[in-house]
This record gives structure tokens, C-alpha cells and sequence, in this order.
């Protein structure tokens, strides 16, 4: 082939900024909705699929699964990174969508504990482990095909998506808690109204890979391979040459990852079960508290696309740490409460969480740069993140002592920080390398 034609091959195939920004965002909204629909209605089928004998034990063992799931996410970085890294970005992305919404059908379908005892609960941990694998795939997948085919100069208000179209999931997710619980008794939630989310979960995510697999493959990636050639880069001893910067993936996240799901994912869950909030008005809060940390991550990266990535990170983590307490101390027992501390923590989270797609991929050369991503994030968000809702509702709810785990998030914050501090600026990185 020659030149010429080769490059108007590509020029072909390059992909329109309304099919990237759709397809990507759409699957990634499909299995935002999947994994978090799960901690908005874990209050309702907790002791469905657990023994209902003891309302307490039976969200613990919930929340407990919850952060099984997210042990299952390292092994989805690292497969799912491997095929983005080596057969393509949008294979990665496709796949994991489809094993989301299959995991989200095994919840819909699973039997309950007074019918087949334990083995609802089994179902349940089996369902979970298969979304985490897609889960832990999905989000490096999305995000290195999302950086790489952003322009330079708008490449964190372009990573923004990720956030946004995964915070529209997860609002779509509450807006659909708040109507079930508005139009069904709470025996009807608890008998069968769980599960519609879960159904229709599967069914979106049939959608989301219809129109993954009609996406076109990034320059970046195209630019590893040589006609029929696949990358010649030992996957173990790339990750190994890269060991530094997989840290500092985790220093980046451990912080951002504690403070999101605490915040941003459960707070109207551990509103309903810990404080005893009218579960249709602490629904209501996360949605519009979701919406202020929508319109507030486009905003951020736009500004990192200015002042660089390094500054508006910081920024994020020092407000986060400092308002921290005074967030959590103002919410006692009302749903406003809920949506001011939600709100003004969201606002300040949003720093971190719209442009650290940018920022991941500026830390890595193309032929690693998904597997060198998905794998370190995923064992962050599964050690951290994964087990923070159990850990806020022990120490609320068992031990009594909710400002033990207060002061853990807030270090983890600050690590976060000191992590960030020590990163260069990489604002307009050509990541065709």
C-alpha cells in the first residue's frame, strides 16, 4: 500500500467527535449504572439474597460483597489492558461493557435466601467478581482511547467524560431509586422492585456494544502496529520499566478513590441505613447533589487545560481534606443536609476526577499505556475504594467510632497530595508515543 494510501486510510477512519464522545460515553454510563445501582439498592435486597434475621449483619454482608467485587478489578485491568495494549482500545472497550450488563442480568435472575438458602448470596459474589473483572477493564480501556483521540489543547475538558457520562449512570441510577420508591411500597421494593435496575442495566448494556464495536481504532494504537504486526513489547518488563510511574497511579488515587465512593456513590445509601433519612428524600439529595458535580467537571477541565493538570489536582485535594469533617459534621438527620455536604464535597472532588483520565495517560508511552493504567488503579480502587463503604458502616453502626474512619480518608487525601506534588506537568502531551 502506498503512502498516500495508507494515509487516507486513516484519514477515513478517524473518528468524528460525536461518535467518540457518544460511543465512549454511553458504555461507560452502562457500566457506571451497572457496578453503583448496586449500593443504592443494597438497603432493599440485603436481605433478600442474606438472612433477613438481622437487618445489620445482612447490609454488612452486602456492602462486604460489594467490596469483593472490586478484587476481581486488577485481574480486569490487567487482561483487558493486555487487549487494548496489544489487539486494540476498542475490543478492550467492548468486551468489558458486555461482561458488565452480563453480570448485572446474574443480580436480576439471582434466587432468593429464603428459597435456596446461601446460595442466593453465591449468586450474588459470582455476579459481582464478573463486573468487577469488566468494571476493572472498562474504565483504562475508556479512558486511554478517550485521551488519545482528544485534541491536545482540550484534552482535560475531553477526559471530563469519563466522569460525566459515568456520574449521568450513576444519577440515572438514583433517579431510578427514587422513582421505584416513590411508586412502590416498601414490601414491593423489597419483593421484586430491586431488581428492575438490574434488568434494565443488562438490556443498556446490549446497547453500549452495539455501538462500541462500530467505533474506530485510535491513531496512537494504529501506530504501534506494522501491517499485520501486533506491538513487539514484553508485556511483564514493560510493566516492570514502568514500576514508578504505577505507583504513583496508586499515590494519585488512594485518595480520590476513598473520597468518591464515600461522597459521591453511598452517601444516600448510608443516609437511609445509618441515619434513618426518608429514603425518597435522601435518593432526591444524591440526585441533585450529581448534578452540581456535573456541571462542575467540565468546568475543572477546562481549567487544567490552562493552568495545567498538577495545580487543579491540588486544589481539589487540599479543599477535600479540609472540608472534609465539617461536611460530615453537618450531616445529621436531614435530606438538605445530605445534599449541601454531598454538594460542596462533590464540587471540589470534581479537581480530580475530570482531568485524572488525562493524567493517567500523559504518565505512560502508547504500548503500555492501558495495561500500565488499569492495573495499578484497579488495585487501589479494589484495596481503597472497594472496601470504604464497609468501613464507614462499621465504624458508624458497629463501633460507634465514625471518626476513625473520617481521619483515615482525610491522611489518605493528603497522600494523595504529597503524590501529585512530586509529578511533573504534562499538560499537551503527544501520546502518539
Amino acid at each position: 500500500m502506498s503512502t498516500n494510501a495508507a494515509v487516507a486510510g486513516r484519514v477515513r477512519k478517524a473518528p468524528s467527535t460525536r461518535q467518540t464522545l457518544v460511543s465512549t460515553g454511553v458504555g461507560n454510563a452502562v457500566e457506571w449504572f451497572d457496578w453503583n445501582v448496586y449500593a443504592t439498592f443494597a438497603p432493599f435486597f440485603s436481605k433478600q439474597l442474606f438472612n433477613g434475621a438481622d437487618p445489620t449483619s445482612a447490609i454488612l454482608a452486602t456492602l462486604a460483597v460489594f467490596a469483593v467485587g472490586f478484587l476481581a478489578r486488577p485481574f480486569g485491568g490487567l487482561v483487558f489492558g493486555w487487549i487494548g495494549d496489544r489487539i486494540g482500545r476498542r475490543t478492550s472497550m467492548t468486551l468489558a461493557v458486555a461482561l458488565a450488563a452480563f453480570g448485572s442480568l446474574l443480580i436480576a435472575l439471582a434466587p432468593t435466601f429464603s428459597s435456596v438458602g446461601v446460595l442466593a448470596s453465591l449468586v450474588l459474589l459470582v455476579a459481582r467478581l464478573i463486573q468487577g473483572l469488566a468494571h476493572g477493564g472498562e474504565l483504562p480501556s475508556s479512558q486511554t482511547y478517550l485521551s488519545e483521540v482528544a485534541p491536545r489543547e482540550k484534552r482535560g475538558l475531553w477526559s471530563s467524560l469519563i466522569y460525566v457520562s459515568g456520574t449521568m449512570g450513576v444519577l440515572f441510577g438514583t433517579f431510578l431509586g427514587v422513582v421505584l420508591t416513590s411508586v412502590l411500597s416498601k414490601a414491593q421494593m423489597d419483593s421484586f422492585g430491586w431488581r428492575i435496575p438490574f434488568f434494565l442495566g443488562a438490556v443498556l448494556g446490549l446497547y453500549g456494544l452495539i455501538m462500541r464495536a462500530r467505533m474506530p481504532e485510535t491513531e496512537a494504537f494504529e501506530g504501534l502496529t506494522d501491517g499485520a504486526k501486533k506491538p513487539k513489547h514484553p508485556l511483564w518488563r514493560s510493566i516492570v520499566e514502568h514500576r514508578k510511574q504505577a505507583l504513583q497511579v496508586i499515590g494519585m488515587t488512594v485518595g480520590l478513590t476513598i473520597i468518591y465512593y464515600v461522597w459521591g456513590v453511598v452517601a444516600p445509601a448510608f443516609a437511609i441505613s445509618s441515619l434513618h433519612i426518608n429514603p425518597t428524600q435522601a435518593l432526591w439529595a444524591g440526585v441533585g447533589a450529581n448534578v452540581v458535580f456535573l456541571i462542575a467537571l467540565p468546568l475543572w477541565g477546562r481549567v487544567s487545560d490552562r493552568i495545567g493538570r498538577k495545580k487543579v489536582l491540588i486544589i481539589g485535594g487540599a479543599g477535600v481534606a479540609v472540608l472534609h469533617f465539617p461536611m460530615t459534621w453537618l450531616l445529621h438527620d436531614a435530606a438538605w443536609q445530605l445534599f449541601v455536604s454531598m454538594s460542596v464535597m462533590l464540587v471540589f472532588i470534581a479537581c480530580s476526577a475530570a482531568i485524572v483520565p488525562a493524567a493517567y495517560a500523559e504518565m505512560f508511552p502508547a504500548h503500555i499505556r492501558t495495561v500500565g493504567v488499569g492495573v495499578p488503579y484497579s488495585i487501589c480502587v479494589a484495596l481503597f475504594g472497594g472496601t470504604a463503604p464497609y468501613l464507614q458502616q462499621l465504624f458508624s453502626d458497629v463501633f460507634h467510632q465514625s471518626w476513625m474512619f473520617n481521619v483515615y480518608a482525610v491522611l489518605m487525601v493528603l497522600v494523595s497530595i504529597l503524590t501529585v506534588l512530586g509529578l511533573p506537568e504534562t499538560k499537551g502531551k503527544d501520546l502518539r508515543h
